[in-house]
């Protein structure tokens, strides 16, 4: 029995002896540092983020500022801004940063939180936005030689003047200035790196093609201050890409003229040359709508486009007009009016020009009295020469004699008589006014007629001449504003750029 409690006890002061040599070991992991804890409370022991990181006050920092463009978010041609995704990298000497590597087994860069570091106050000066998110609150990478480095991510949406001159054939060029707000500098001093722009990491936009970036430092003093306040301002080139635009402005562009041009083969009779030109003019009308929706409310620059679409919208207008005027001259010969002797000449002179033949419309007018003229000389030859035997004298009229000779032929002999054409009795002068009548109508009817068929045969050499004017305005406005205007354009650029 005793040397079992003996041996319980000994049991029981191993096991605690077990515990406190393990709570010893704790202890002592615990007060054992790493090598980047023991340099962070180094570096950070009496540290004022508030205060530049210069001994000397008369020294500058100076802040190398480089960017790392990864992508082009939008152009915003109605509100003028430039959205992007940015590396901002930014770089400085901290003189309170620095440390032997050999100390701290060549520990030679040290991660630490930017929001425990003095940073520069550098800012986007043409910025869009409110500053009241700030950037990214990326690590700082700290070097042993005091060199900081600082490369937040960040989406800026900055201004640009968009010059929608040669829309959508337009290529634009904006700006991204930054520098310190609040130094100078004499106290702040901003380059830029000799690397340029990193486009490495660049995602290419399907609406915008990035020709170049580069960037320009400038030294500028401002009206508040006299002192002089550097600043790194980036010119991003961009151009247009104008397939979409292709197939869905300007074709369909091309494709109404077209309809525009047909209207004129179209027989003025037929009532649809003016429903046409009018559909076509609406449709216009509704491109120019969706163009305007998208173009900045400004009076300093007018679109190509809207200019090409207001030039088509005069032709098709024009047209129109025209198509009423060409209606009207078709339906004028039921007036039984003939055609002006001016009018005439330059229908002849138009129809020589577009190679025409005309059937109608000569020199020489329509005679109105020349049938009547006839009819009077008929009448007075029937009536001294009409015959009252059986008929003949007749026939000899149509033959345009006075005095014929009819032969009558009995049942025995043949004999020949003269007949006198002179009896004037009341059949004869019933049998000359009818007939007057009948030749008048007929001729009436050839002379109206042959007056309808002038005017349109003048109504078809007008729209011939100006489906030539339309098709040649047509092509002379396409080829200038849209391929002469865009390939001859000044071309804008602010010093040397990196190409794509």
């Amino acid at each position: 029995m005793t040397s079992r409690c003996i041996l319980l006890c000994c049991v029981v002061y191993t096991a605690l002896l077990g515990a406190d040599a393990d709570v010893i070991c704790m202890n002592s992991s615990r007060s054992q540092l790493t090598d980047e804890q023991r340099l962070y409370k180094k570096l950070m022991y009496n540290y004022d983020r508030n205060t530049r990181p210069v001994y000397n006050a008369s020294h500058p920092v100076n802040v190398n500022i480089s960017i790392s463009l990864t992508q082009i978010f939008d152009v915003d041609e109605k509100n003028q801004f430039l959205t992007t995704n940015i590396w901002l990298d930014q770089s400085w000497m901290d003189e309170k940063l620095i440390w032997n590597p050999e100390d701290y087994n060549n520990l030679t860069v040290l991660r630490i939180p930017c929001t425990n570091i003095w940073l520069p106050d550098i800012v986007l000066y043409n910025s869009a936005e409110d500053y009241t998110e700030g950037y990214m609150e990326a690590l700082a990478m700290v070097s042993y030689d005091g060199q900081v480095f600082w490369p937040p991510i960040v989406k800026f949406r900055s201004t640009c003047e968009v010059d929608i001159t040669y829309y959508p054939f337009d290529d634009q060029l904006c700006k991204m200035k930054f520098g310190s707000w609040a130094y100078d500098g004499s106290q702040v001093d901003v380059f830029n790196t000799t690397k340029g722009v990193d486009l490495t990491n660049f995602v290419r936009n399907g609406e915008w093609e990035l020709l170049g970036v580069k960037s320009i430092r400038h030294n500028i003093r401002y009206p508040c201050c006299s002192e002089m306040f550097p600043d790194v301002t980036f010119w991003i080139h961009l151009k247009r890409r104008t397939l979409y635009y292709a197939y869905n402005v300007i074709i369909p562009c091309v494709m109404l003229s077209v309809l525009t041009m047909l209207g004129f083969w179209i027989r003025p009779e037929s009532g649809e040359k003016v429903s046409l030109g009018l559909t076509v003019l609406l449709a216009f009308s509704v491109f120019m709508l969706l163009i305007a929706e998208n173009m900045p409310a400004t009076s300093n620059f007018v679109p190509l486009i809207g200019i090409y679409l207001t030039t088509v919208m005069s032709l098709t207008s024009f047209s129109v007009i025209m198509a009423v005027v060409t209606s009207n001259i078709n339906v004028r010969g039921f007036k039984e009016v003939d055609l002006p002797k001016w009018f005439r000449k330059f229908i002849i002179f138009c129809a020589k020009v577009n190679g025409m033949k005309l059937a109608y419309v000569t020199h020489t007018e329509c005679g109105a009295n020349d049938g009547r003229e006839r009819l009077k000389e008929k009448y007075y030859q029937m009536h001294t020469t009409f015959s009252n035997d059986s008929g003949c004298a007749l026939i000899d009229y149509e033959n345009n004699s006075t005095k014929q000779r009819c032969e009558m032929r009995g049942p025995s002999t043949e004999h020949v008589r003269e007949v006198d054409l002179g009896s004037d009795s009341w059949v004869t002068r019933e049998i000359l006014a009818r007939l007057q009548m009948l030749v008048d109508k007929e001729e009436e009817k050839d002379r109206s007629d042959l007056l309808c068929k002038r005017w349109m045969e003048a109504a078809e050499v007008i729209d011939r001449c100006l489906f030539w004017l339309f098709i040649s305005g047509t092509l002379l406005s396409t080829i200038i504003l849209l391929v002469v205007i865009p390939t001859v354009r000044p071309y804008n650029n602010h010093g040397q750029s990196t190409p794509i």
